[in-house]
């Protein structure tokens, strides 16, 4: 299962039961853990950090934003953090096993849901930004909610990639993107009186005015105490200990110490790890030598493709051809998306950077798309196993019971056609890769050519098992007409790639 991380920063800290309310329907999604929720009511705002599947990820936060909506008022809400929206922050997070392409492709399907349904303005920012100004969220939140309410719409830097060009009343506007892991850090300098060195220090570390790489900083209020606010958004280029050190350094040479500080959210074991074993100057430290590591290697199960594998090896119907299929779609989606990926950002690839990258998150949603049809497929069957099973002894029943059977049998055939054309696209994918891409990975363009034919071919044989089996099979022709076209499609498709890898082989 691949997941993903979200963390949607709310606007209210100060209300138990708006926190309560916006959590409990983020919670509410299947599958979905709620791994922390911190509310500050200085301010004025709660971080919720969840995992989800990928399937689910975007659900569950549009869940959040829709009560953030009906519940926060931005024209009466103050606080000291920097706000444009009721849900201001909406950021998508690889876990292991996901990618970056994964998390764009979910903060496109949540920014084009909540501009359409909430009537929310979207802006996509960091990884998911559309335009290299809205990179950096600070741009994105300029002026906040008051300045946003001013000036959406007026030019195309202001112009939202989802929803109307007008901010909601009282919710405004909200960023949603993808990003690598941040870390929230703040140091306290003591007294309020010191804000003003908590306003130098933090110019001085952010990486905006010269400082360090990958930090955002700002000089707050808080309690009565100077805070250095930092996001620290690449902690490999500026690990935590080092942002420590030169908040230290900076302040000392006002005169002024840290007191304290604190992680707001969660933070990787890596981060804390790194700053102890520089603190104490461990030598040849590595990771193995954590005790709790090694208990959760050594408990860990198999792989979840081998808990797959085993599970079509049994004599349990399901998971069967159609879920399999599926599955042999997704990983030649996932070896598309991975040439389009060793292609962009290369220098010899110029010309086709862009096509590339658009390549690269279309394969990213088919992967989530056949990856979710692998276990719909295998419901479908369940549902005609179960319309089999109704018993009838009256000539009315078995009459019913035939036109169910009818019912799920054609929702069994629609599952796989949906395959099937998941299946058309990846191969169409794999053969542009294969014709434009990084000629050293060409080889996995055909495979992911292959693999997509024979997905779609096997697709189309359950759709046609399906419509056999029913009573009134005129009912599924245009279904079995549909995947056959499908399938010379991707045969085509795939004879492209395959051509240019016998080209590149010198066949």
């Amino acid at each position: 299962m691949k997941l993903v991380e979200c963390v949607p920063n709310f606007s209210e800290g100060r209300r138990p039961e708006v926190v309560s309310a916006i959590r409990d329907a983020i919670a509410a999604v299947p599958d979905v853990a709620i791994l922390d929720v911190s509310s500050d009511a200085s301010h004025n705002r709660t971080v919720v950090t969840f995992v989800a599947p990928l399937e689910r990820a975007v659900e569950a936060a549009f869940a959040g934003i829709a009560v953030a909506r009906d519940r926060i008022d931005l024209t009466t809400h103050q606080g000291e953090h920097p706000r444009m929206g009721a849900t201001d922050v909406v950021p998508f997070i690889p876990l292991e096993g996901t990618t970056m392409e994964d998390c764009i492709v979910l903060a496109r399907q949540l920014g084009e849901r909540v501009g359409k349904e909430l009537q929310v303005p979207v802006f996509l920012y960091e990884r998911a930004a559309t335009r290299p100004d809205r990179e950096n969220l600070a741009d994105v939140r300029r002026g906040e909610f008051e300045g946003l309410r001013t000036d959406i719409g007026t030019t195309p830097a202001r112009t939202p990639d989802y929803g109307p060009s007008a901010v909601h009343p009282t919710a405004g506007g909200v960023a949603i993107g993808a990003r690598p892991f941040l870390v929230a850090y703040n140091v306290y300098l003591g007294d309020k009186s010191n804000l003003q060195v908590a306003k130098d220090v933090a110019k001085a570390v952010r990486g905006s005015s010269g400082g360090l790489k990958g930090v955002k900083g700002l000089g707050l209020e808080v309690d009565g105490q100077a805070q250095v606010s930092m996001n620290l958004v690449d902690t490999e280029k500026t690990p935590l200990h080092r942002a420590y050190d030169m908040v230290k350094m900076e302040a000392q040479a006002q005169g002024v110490s840290p007191t304290w500080s604190e992680i707001v959210g969660l933070v990787p074991e890596r981060v804390l790890i790194d700053a102890g074993v520089r603190h104490i100057g461990l030598r040849n430290f590595t990771p193995a030598m954590l005790l709790e590591r090694r208990v959760r290697e050594s408990i860990q199960g198999g792989e979840s493709l081998s808990g797959f594998v085993a599970s079509v090896a049994s004599p349990a119907p399901v998971p069967g051809g159609g879920s399999v299929a599926a599955h042999a779609g997704a990983l030649g989606a996932a070896l598309a998306q991975m040439v389009a990926g060793l292609t962009a950002g290369k220098k010899k690839y110029a010309a086709v950077d862009a096509q590339m990258r658009e390549a690269a998150l279309a394969a990213a949603a088919l992967v989530q798309e056949l990856s979710t049809l692998v276990q719909r497929d295998a419901d479908a069957y369940a549902s005609v196993s179960a319309a089999y099973k109704v018993p009838a002894e009256s000539e009315e029943q078995k009459a019913e019971k035939a036109r169910a059977i009818d019912v799920a049998l054609m929702a069994a055939a629609l599952t796989p056609l949906e395959t099937a054309r998941a299946c058309a696209k990846v191969a169409e994918l794999a053969a542009t890769v294969a014709e434009l891409g990084n000629v050293n990975a060409v080889s996995d363009a055909g495979v992911a050519a292959l693999l997509a034919e024979a997905a779609c071919r096997g697709a189309a044989y359950n759709v046609r098992i399906n419509v056999v089996a029913m009573t009134d099979k005129g009912q599924g022709q245009p279904l079995v007409r549909e995947a056959m076209r499908l399938v010379q499609a991707c045969s085509a498709s795939a004879l492209r790639a395959t051509a240019r890898v016998e080209q590149e082989l010198g066949s």
